[in-house]
């Protein structure tokens, strides 16, 4: 296990939340806490790592709880990809603003803003050294953005997909409701299934499995987690196919 200098891997996609960009408000984006994702990314992209992203878009609009609301759920998520390409322009002007160039690529065509989703010109971008951002989702409704990231992540031929997250890895229960929890520091992606740990969506779990993606659940909150990933230090969960160890 690498513990730092050169990175362990080529390329790799990053999942955020559409939360992530919250920061502690309750809606939209939070300037600073954006400028924070970007510096770390930033970071990765320096050490010679290919970095694609997915954003969800929680933090403006959420599909299933519009859905929930009452909404048709076809309409309700459009407007949730919708809101993933907003957060996915505004990562793109804070990735630009330290000198990262930059693709947003998005599922739904919308040519005066993004590019259309083509699998060879990403894959050619991340070869050049562009950071691409994937936004919209798959372009279908019923999908979440867990899933957009495993299946973008297996098109582009990812070495692991890393999922930041405000806790330090992936627990037999919520740490917060349940003190007893254990931190798992190995899982694999059918126990994942079987204890229904709510990791990802099944489907993406599903996806990931089928496919032998690797996935890392770490803390975004802590500065330069995404880079310890990169180079292979022991951060967060590790789930994939292995055997379940806890921490």
């Amino acid at each position: 296990m690498s513990t730092g200098g050169a990175p362990r891997y080529q390329r790799i996609l990053l999942k955020l939340s559409g939360e992530a960009l919250m920061g502690e408000g309750g809606y939209g984006i939070d300037t600073a806490t954006l400028q924070g994702i970007a510096a770390e990314v930033k970071q990765v992209v320096d050490s010679g790592v290919q970095v694609a992203l997915v954003i969800g878009g929680g933090n403006i609009f959420r599909g299933v709880s519009g859905a929930a609301k009452g909404m048709d759920r076809g309409s309700a998520d459009y407007m949730g990809m919708l809101a993933t390409v907003i957060n996915s322009l505004a990562t793109q002007d804070a990735l630009e603003k330290l000198g990262v160039h930059t693709r947003v690529m998005s599922a739904i065509g919308m040519h005066a803003v993004a590019e259309p989703y083509i699998r060879r010109r990403a894959v050619r971008h991340l070869e050049k050294g562009r950071v691409v951002i994937f936004a919209a989702g798959t372009g279908n409704p019923y999908f979440t953005t867990d899933t957009a990231a495993a299946l973008r992540g297996m098109e582009i031929r990812a070495d692991v997909m890393l999922k930041a997250t405000k806790v330090d890895g992936v627990y037999t229960a919520d740490p917060k409701k349940d003190q007893s929890a254990r931190k798992y520091r190995r899982l694999s992606y059918l126990d994942c299934l079987k204890q229904e740990l709510k990791v990802m969506d099944a489907t993406a779990i599903s996806l990931c499995m089928e496919n032998d993606l690797p996935l890392v659940v770490f803390d975004m909150t802590t500065a330069g987690n995404v880079i310890r990933v990169a180079r292979g230090e022991e951060v967060g969960t590790t789930v994939g196919n292995t055997t379940t160890e806890s921490a």
